[in-house]
C-alpha cells in the first residue's frame, strides 16, 4: 500500500506536530482563549501555536472566533468534526499510560 493510501497515514499527517496533540487536549471539553492555550502549554513558542492552531483550523478540527470587546480576543474550540477525533486521542493517551509505566518497570 502507499503510503498515501494508508489512512493511518493520513491521520497522522493531520494530528502531526509536536504540540496538536495537547492543543486538541486542551480543547477536548470547552473553548479557549489563545492566551489561555499559551500558558497551559508554556514550552510552545508563539509562532508554533499559531502555526499549529492555524493547519488545525484548516483541516477542520477547530473554529476560530474573534470576539470584539475592548481588547479583541480570541477564542478556539473543537468543530463537531474535531470532536470525532477525540475516542482515537483518549486511546493514545490510554496507551502512552500503559507504555510509560512499562518502560519504568521493565
Amino acid at each position: 500500500m502507499r503510503q498515501a493510501d494508508c489512512p493511518i497515514a493520513t491521520a497522522l499527517r493531520v494530528i502531526s506536530g509536536k504540540w496538536k496533540a495537547l492543543i486538541l487536549r486542551e480543547l477536548q471539553s470547552k473553548s479557549v482563549r489563545y492566551g489561555q492555550l499559551k500558558r497551559k502549554i508554556p514550552e510552545v513558542s508563539q509562532r508554533m501555536l499559531t502555526l499549529q492552531l492555524r493547519q488545525l483550523e484548516r483541516d477542520g478540527l477547530l473554529k476560530r472566533t474573534l470576539q470584539c470587546e475592548s481588547v479583541i480576543r480570541t477564542q478556539y474550540e473543537l468543530t463537531a468534526y474535531g470532536r470525532t477525533l477525540l475516542p482515537a486521542l483518549e486511546a493514545l493517551s490510554r496507551w502512552g499510560t500503559r507504555h510509560k509505566s512499562r518502560r519504568a518497570n521493565p
